[in-house]
């Protein structure tokens, strides 16, 4: 159930790409991060409410969300859409590569979780499967000095993405779901009301005039982005080690194929197709073998 969940998760997170497109027209990276997030915290509420009432929280455990928000999920978020609306779409795809990487990192660093042989035989087939659904676009991508700034804020972004969901690891059990996804967000929409008011505040007076493109991406990017796969990926958080969440991560390449042929009208080609079979057959190694050997 659990790697359902992440499944679920991972062809949410796909999607982020295509809905910064679409909005980038009309709205700016920090107002494209606040609106959906302050959204998303408004629907959390009554979810959260019991919780919230209950109290049994001190200002200190709540401070643990400032940092994670600060050097994991602002970075993640605001850095994400600002480095992709600078950059190519094919360059931030190859780029996520190594987010799986990054995360085994810190959850080596900070967890003191290993990378077994099952782990790496995974891996492995997964940076496979992966460059072969992305030859086409790696034939094509351009890392020059036009897009360095795009590049390196989404780098940039990957780390702090890769920091927060391992540093979450540590207190996921303090805490639930909803509650989890809630204090990050509130503490995100403080840190981003100040620059939104004074970077973008022109964004407000133009909400009346978006388009139907620009409407559905923020649609998208609050509910399914924001809202539904956080909560999703916490409950499966609780269950697997940050290493297994960290290599399914790769289905989110191999997801916005599908994603871009039914947005964009692209064609998949056997390669690729063949690229997304590996894929999946090592997400299936890491989810049944692994499993198994890590909970005998």
């Amino acid at each position: 159930m659990s790697w359902i969940l992440l499944l679920a998760c991972n062809t949410m997170w796909a999607l982020q790409f295509a809905c910064i497109k679409l909005t980038q027209d009309q709205v700016g990276p920090y107002f494209t991060v606040w609106g959906p997030m302050l959204l998303s915290t408004i629907f959390l509420i009554p979810f959260v409410w019991k919780d919230l009432k209950r109290g049994g929280k001190k200002l200190k455990d709540i401070l643990v969300f400032v940092q994670l928000a600060l050097l994991g999920a602002f970075p993640a978020q605001v850095l994400m859409t600002w480095g992709t609306q600078y950059s190519l779409a094919s360059n931030a795809a190859i780029l996520t590569l190594t987010l799986p990487v990054i995360t085994a990192l810190f959850a080596f660093l900070m967890l003191k979780e290993k990378m077994n042989k099952i782990r790496w035989i995974s891996f492995f087939m997964a940076i496979v499967g992966v460059i072969l659904c992305s030859t086409g676009d790696i034939r094509q991508i351009d890392f020059g000095s036009k897009y360095t700034l795009g590049n390196l804020l989404i780098f940039m972004a990957i780390v702090g993405n890769s920091y927060y969901n391992v540093g979450i690891k540590k207190i996921v059990r303090d805490y639930t779901e909803m509650e989890l996804v809630f204090y990050t967000y509130v503490v995100m929409v403080i840190l981003l009301t100040p620059l939104v008011l004074y970077y973008e505040p022109d964004t407000f007076a133009r909400i009346p005039l978006f388009t139907k493109q620009t409407w559905i991406g923020m649609s998208l990017l609050t509910f399914f982005h924001n809202f539904l796969s956080m909560i999703l990926f916490f409950k499966a958080l609780k269950v697997l080690d940050a290493m297994q969440v960290a290599l399914s991560n790769y289905l989110i390449t191999f997801l916005g194929l599908p994603i871009a042929a039914f947005w964009l009208g692209e064609k998949l080609n056997g390669q690729a197709i063949a690229g997304g079979i590996l894929v999946l057959l090592s997400t299936l190694i890491i989810t049944i073998v692994d499993y198994r050997m890590t909970h005998k």
